[in-house]
């Protein structure tokens, strides 16, 4: 088959694929290309991923790795029902609940992506529990279908509400602390205080016996790295103890060694009862997410039936690539060099913080962080409100694509969370970007 150009690649998009979260028929950028922490556009342009794309491409591009066990398993078996044993899957499932704790946990219900991960979770929590409610932050995001948009708490669960919001879901504020008007580090014992018992305080009014799940990111991801107050995750376990429900922890972006620990909640003292990823188990070479769950749900669905189920549950090839990136995670220390490249990444940003009047707070953690964007820093007011009309924020996106610094932001963030596998020389290239472009909204978007 011939080769398509470029102009006619975006010409065929924008006509007949219906692209997410987009008003159709818009311009398009089309790629030919990607290797390692860059991809090429048709002029041959280099783009930097400094977002991982949406933070799944934790390993890059074309790692061989990947490539060659994809290339394996095709000729072998593309793909077999779930009813029946695979290698892959088998060996996948063991490596995760090995690499979280094989003390607490016990199996894997594979899915196809992030969305149906939490999905299924919740469904799992409702049967376990008998109870119908579940509790989730409205600073969140947990995808887009029925049970899972219901459950997020951002702008994009609207459409999924209209005719009413399916029964049972709760949402619940949870903190960050610059939005809120705290300082990280000085007042977080009293912001854990008043948003724990805020939270205790709903759920009395909820009735705590009707609760089945508090489902949470273990660090609140798209919507601006929003890492949580000392003390806080381990007092929503608390609570979850204290009423027995069950906790849920949302991996799918923070995931695979993105915080410097193979999953984020293990820089808690706490231990979900069911986790789910997606993302970086494969890097998105091929979709697969899954629900890791605790020994006693596993017990539970021993003596009852599991009522989840998808035709490509534990597909034979995204398994057979989840094996090879969980493999490389380990094999190479990736959590190790995360933790090297947060050395150079965090200072950085937070030196954006003292150098520019546009940014207002810099958080990272590992290789997941992100800025907000003021338009006043005495204020503290933001320069894109939550679900603002017209927001200056991708005007400051393209300046950064132009420069080849490719990443993404919500509301009033920029989100920087490049490949694990990004070097120190390479940060050192790509970081003088941001800093130019924060410059110019510091002379033209600021107060």
């Amino acid at each position: 088959m011939e080769e398509l150009t470029g102009e006619e690649v975006a010409s065929l998009h924008s006509k007949y694929v219906m692209q997410s979260w987009h008003k159709q028929g818009g311009p398009v950028k089309p790629i030919k290309k990607a290797d390692g922490i860059y991809f090429w556009d048709y002029d041959g342009k280099r783009y930097t991923d400094m977002s991982s794309l949406l933070v799944c491409s934790n390993l890059g591009h074309e790692l061989p790795e990947i490539v060659d066990a994809i290339k394996e398993q095709t000729d072998k078996m593309c793909f077999m029902a779930p009813a029946y044993a695979s290698e892959p899957k088998s060996r996948l499932a063991k490596m995760l609940v090995d690499v979280a704790d094989p003390d607490f946990y016990q199996r894997v219900f594979f899915t196809n992506g992030g969305a149906d991960s939490n999905e299924n979770a919740i469904k799992m929590a409702r049967m376990v529990t008998g109870r119908p409610k579940i509790f989730s932050c409205y600073r969140s995001y947990h995808g887009s279908t029925i049970g899972a948009s219901n459950a997020s708490g951002d702008w994009r669960r609207f459409a999924t509400e209209l005719g009413g919001s399916a029964p049972g879901f709760v949402h619940f504020m949870n903190p960050n602390m610059y939005e809120d008007g705290y300082t990280r580090g000085v007042d977080d014992a009293a912001v854990t205080a008043d948003y724990l018992h805020r939270l205790d305080e709903q759920l009395q009014y909820e009735g705590p016996d009707s609760v089945a799940a508090i489902l949470m990111e273990s660090i609140v991801g798209a919507n601006g790295v929003i890492l949580p107050p000392e003390g806080y995750m381990e007092g929503v376990r608390a609570l979850c103890d204290k009423y027995g429900i069950l906790m849920i922890c949302d991996e799918v972006m923070a995931g695979f060694c993105r915080t410097g620990k193979m999953f984020a909640w293990q820089n808690f003292d706490i231990k979900p009862d069911m986790f789910t990823f997606a993302k970086g188990v494969t890097c998105g070479y091929v979709p697969l997410g899954g629900v890791v769950v605790s020994k006693q749900i596993s017990d539970y669905f021993t003596d009852h039936v599991l009522q989840c189920g998808l035709t490509y549950s534990g597909h034979t090839l995204a398994c057979a690539a989840g094996v090879a990136a969980v493999n490389y995670y380990l094999e190479h220390d990736v959590c190790a060099h995360v933790k090297e490249m947060e050395g150079i990444l965090k200072p950085f940003l937070e030196s954006m913080v003292e150098k520019h009047k546009c940014v207002g707070e810099a958080r990272c953690i590992g290789l997941f962080s992100a800025l907000t964007i003021v338009k006043n820093k005495e204020t503290r007011e933001l320069m894109a409100p939550y679900h603002t009309p017209n927001s200056v924020m991708p005007q400051i996106m393209a300046k950064l694509m132009d420069l080849g610094f490719s990443t993404f932001g919500r509301e009033t963030n920029i989100n920087i969370c490049p490949p694990l596998i990004i070097t120190a020389e390479q940060l050192e290239e790509e970081l003088p970007k941001l800093d130019k472009v924060l410059t110019w909204v510091d002379e033209n978007l600021c107060d």
